[in-house]
């Protein structure tokens, strides 16, 4: 009989003492059409070697689990299968809550069973093979990102405290999490804000304090899909007017720039010196404005001229400190 087979009797025994049906071996035998003495060694494989938690209910005449959490390991999934789950927990180290990442490499480690040709789950290996590095992140408290985490999938309303850096100003907001962004190293929660009566983008480090709102929010029958907003926006979204930006790069990094995707609608077109003309569409220049300061003299600003203008101001006073009079 194939190990294919027998899997499908684990399954089959698994599902109904999940269906509290007290399965036995006569049982198992009877559906599968195999010996007692078959069926009975299934059941002591699944107690012995998948540490099932089984139990036998006299009184029932049949199994039943100790833990009601108990899972059976995916011994289906197929080495490459492991390997993307790996890649998941690996990717899971931009998640600041210590508690979700763990929780999530005990469930894998649970559903796969897996082990490489050394015996060693290539689960706990991970951190040796695959590394994630962040830069300029912004630090999220691990109990705001839960609960903002909770509140999106309950679909509850928030109260928070928020600070903005730009204007120097914190103020308290009633807001209903639509959906969490990592853009960049930063965790990011966009939602409908009931005091600006549109979908605003929190930068989760800069939320002060965090609690369930009284009060339910009522969303717009016409809101838009927020997948397609954080499709069509490039950087921080702040509202939903978008402004076609030009960018010139150099011949010096035009080929290290026609590498990367800016945007999923970027337009380029490379010139005759070798230059490359990047177009896109921007929703907030302050974040661009910083990227197109962070290639110095490699690029420049073709349009709109706010942009322009946004970059000539702190070029002018970024010479103040540099070139004082």
């Amino acid at each position: 009989m194939s190990a294919r087979l027998q899997y499908e009797r684990f399954f089959w025994f698994h599902g109904r003492i999940r269906a509290a049906g007290y399965p036995n071996a006569p049982h198992l035998a009877r559906e599968f059409g195999v010996s007692p003495r078959t069926a009975q060694r299934d059941i002591e494989f699944m107690r012995d070697r998948f540490q099932a938690p089984l139990v036998y209910d006299y009184r029932k005449k049949g199994y039943r689990y100790s833990d009601d959490s108990f899972e059976l390991p995916g011994h289906w999934i197929s080495e490459t299968n492991v390997l993307a789950l790996a890649f998941a927990v690996r990717l899971a180290s931009t998640i600041p809550d210590p508690s979700l990442k763990n929780d999530l490499c005990r469930l894998i480690g649970r559903v796969t069973g897996a082990t490489d040709k050394r015996g060693k789950s290539c689960l706990h290996r991970v951190t040796e093979k695959i590394s994630v590095k962040n830069i300029e992140y912004a630090q999220v408290d691990t109990a705001t990102f839960r609960r903002a985490a909770e509140a999106l999938f309950d679909d509850r309303a928030l109260s928070i405290t928020y600070h903005s850096p730009h204007t120097n100003d914190t103020s308290s907001r009633t807001i209903q999490p639509l959906h969490l962004m990592h853009y960049m190293g930063s965790w990011h929660l966009l939602a409908w804000c009931a005091h600006r009566g549109q979908i605003r983008d929190f930068a989760m480090a800069r939320i002060r304090e965090i609690a369930p709102a009284a009060e339910t929010i009522h969303l717009p029958a016409d809101l838009p899909p927020i997948k397609e907003l954080t499709r069509r926006h490039f950087g921080i979204m702040q509202g939903d007017e978008t402004a076609a930006v030009t960018l010139r790069f150099t011949a010096k990094i035009a080929p290290r720039i026609a590498e990367q995707i800016w945007h999923p609608q970027q337009q380029s077109r490379t010139e005759a010196d070798g230059g490359l003309l990047l177009t896109f569409p921007a929703a907030d220049f302050r974040k661009l404005a910083g990227i197109v300061l962070s290639h110095g003299a490699e690029v420049q600003v073709v349009e709109p001229v706010e942009l322009q203008n946004l970059v000539r101001e702190e070029i002018d006073r970024m010479s103040k400190i540099y070139f004082p009079l």
